[in-house]
């Protein structure tokens, strides 16, 4: 009898934890979180095709804290029609450096990496827009969506990317499933 009451407790205990947890207590990696900016890259002569840029290289501005290069690590030297770019949940203008027909400069130093950067050419786009939380579900909590988004391609006086165009009027980012803003160069 001693015994039955040492055991009865931690099964007790343990039926109480497993019936107290619900389905909704996990959140599927299924489940929509945030999503990410779509650009398709259109062919300047003919805007019904894609076209790819070649090598390549997407830099975050000032995104140590809200971008991670972790989610810009596909376009490392890529030759790609389209890039996925996420924006910052904490402020409202995400910038990125594109960087065509890249290669990693030497500066000079073959032997000392310490100096090298990526070199090519750099066009710069600022996307702006305002944040709206939304409420997917108790396990998967908030996740964040993007109204009235523009993205302007910063003058360089060499611009590789030509000009830029929305989807739709009053372009938002609500989801992944489509693209956002096309791009011609």
């Amino acid at each position: 009898m001693k015994y039955f009451k040492v055991l009865i407790i931690p099964i007790l205990l343990i039926a109480a934890l497993s019936i107290s947890c619900e389905r909704d207590d996990i959140c599927p990696e299924s489940t929509p979180t945030t999503p990410r900016l779509i650009i398709d890259f259109l062919d300047a002569t003919d805007t019904d095709n894609t076209k790819n840029v070649f090598d390549l290289v997407v830099i975050g501005v000032d995104s140590e804290d809200n971008v991670s290069e972790d989610a810009l690590s596909d376009y490392v030297y890529t030759d790609t029609d389209n890039v996925i770019l996420p924006l910052k949940t904490t402020e409202n203008i995400t910038e990125y450096i594109l960087v065509s027909d890249a290669f990693e400069n030497d500066n000079d130093t073959p032997d000392d990496d310490s100096d090298d950067f990526v070199d090519g050419n750099q066009d710069r786009i600022q996307i702006n827009y305002s944040r709206e939380q939304v409420f997917v579900s108790r396990a998967c909590g908030f996740k964040t969506v993007f109204k009235n988004v523009t993205l302007t391609i910063v003058d360089d006086g060499d611009n590789w990317m030509l000009s830029r165009a929305p989807l739709t009027d009053n372009q938002s980012v609500e989801d992944e499933t489509t693209t956002h803003f096309n791009i011609s160069h």
